[in-house]
């Protein structure tokens, strides 16, 4: 890939570090994120990332250390090198989304803790009524949509 190429791929990876920096997410982490996403390798070390993000090694572990429990990499063994690897894990974003589930029960199981405390048919309750009913709606929706797409995705593989 030429010069051009790689300034580009880099560029757009800040742009979206940025964007999901604002969206929320620590700015080390995301650009960590998407170095490994537009990395043309199919892994990175942390020195490669360093060297690439011109961050410290500890900047890069502690964004390691947040982004493999969400699903969206994955530390990989590489035969003959004592070093740790990195890679952007396959279907993450479904892996990132199939998470989102657990806040979906949490948030169901808030609203039904606070209808047993206030009645249906209370002012709170009928709000909490649709909460409760909104996030089991999700929660099933989701999951199935995920599924739907991973069949879709392996199908045209």
């Amino acid at each position: 890939m030429d010069d051009g190429t790689d300034t580009r791929l880099r560029e757009t990876a800040e742009r979206l570090a940025l964007t999901l920096a604002q969206g929320g997410m620590q700015k080390t982490t995301a650009r960590v994120m998407t170095a490994l996403l537009f990395s043309q390798q199919e892994t990175m070390t942390a020195t490669d990332l360093c060297e690439e993000l011109q961050i410290s090694s500890g900047a890069v572990s502690g964004a390691v250390k947040q982004l493999i429990p969400t699903g969206m990499i994955e530390r990989v063994p590489a035969p003959g090198s004592r070093r740790d690897h990195y890679r952007f894990r396959e279907h993450a974003w479904a892996t990132l989304m199939s998470s989102q589930n657990a806040m979906l029960a949490v948030m169901g199981d808030a609203a039904a803790e606070g209808l047993k405390g206030t009645g249906a048919d209370s002012v709170a309750g009928r709000r909490l009524h649709e909460m409760q009913d909104f996030y089991a709606f999700m929660q099933r929706e989701m999951a199935a949509l995920i599924d739907n797409w991973r069949e879709q995705y392996d199908a045209g593989r």
